[in-house]
């Protein structure tokens, strides 16, 4: 298991990023999302609530250059089923969901942001009811935009305090390479609060942008969420 405090203060850019698992009680599954951004650009954006999640909106609008990769709904409630993307592909998670097709149906259309040479991976993940969940990641194939890589990853009866966690990048650079290997493991402890300073306070103070996260109630359904954004 990684130390996930110390892998994101260690890690000046690991892009956006998705946590999914379950709360150290066993009784809520656990969920973040991060952005960050080395961009004037990127760095323009703050999360705003959706009725069924949330959306990214330009902080200061007449700064806004090209809204096409960087303004979607991260988060979308499909019935009892939470999505969370990096990306637009959310709504065709939320789409295929609606049809009764798979998350891995959706995303097996999709593939890697068209924004070389970075090759952005698309990361997505999936909270059932019953608080099992899946991840993804679609990737160029080591940076080569001809040929796309997609992983899977189910992750049944989660145990109690443990969670994982993907990100679009493995560090900063130029390029910047893509994540790689399975989402990593890690310890969580304590509340929905506990849980949200973990992420923000150890997120690089320049690049972070936002950060959503979510208890949701295994019982009863209900939802605790949390926005920070660093433009206020």
């Amino acid at each position: 298991m990684i130390d996930l405090a110390k892998a994101l203060s260690e890690n000046s850019y690991p892009g956006r990023g998705i946590v999914l698992g379950r709360s150290e009680d066993g009784k809520k599954a656990v969920v973040g999302y991060f952005i960050m951004g080395r961009s004037e650009n990127s760095r323009n954006r703050v999360f705003v609530e959706e009725p069924d999640g949330i959306r990214t909106e330009a902080f200061d609008p007449s700064k806004m250059v090209d809204p096409s990769l960087i303004i979607y709904h991260p988060v979308r409630k499909v019935g009892d089923t939470l999505v969370v993307t990096n990306g637009d592909q959310t709504d065709t998670v939320a789409e295929y969901l609606r049809a009764g097709k798979t998350f891995e149906d959706a995303l097996r259309t999709r593939t890697f942001e068209p924004d070389g040479p970075n090759w952005t991976p698309r990361i997505s993940g999936m909270v059932e009811k019953n608080g099992n969940y899946r991840l993804s990641i679609l990737k160029s194939a080591n940076g080569d935009e001809s040929s796309t890589r997609r992983y899977f990853f189910e992750y049944t009866d989660p145990r109690p305090g443990v969670v994982h966690f993907i990100h679009t990048y493995a560090h900063d650079g130029n390029p910047i390479p893509s994540f790689m290997g399975e989402p990593e493991e890690a310890k969580i402890t304590g509340c929905i609060n506990c849980f949200t300073k973990l992420l923000w306070d150890n997120l690089n103070a320049d690049n972070k942008v936002s950060l959503y996260t979510a208890f949701i109630d295994l019982e009863t359904g209900e939802m605790e969420t949390r926005i920070l954004n660093k433009n206020q």
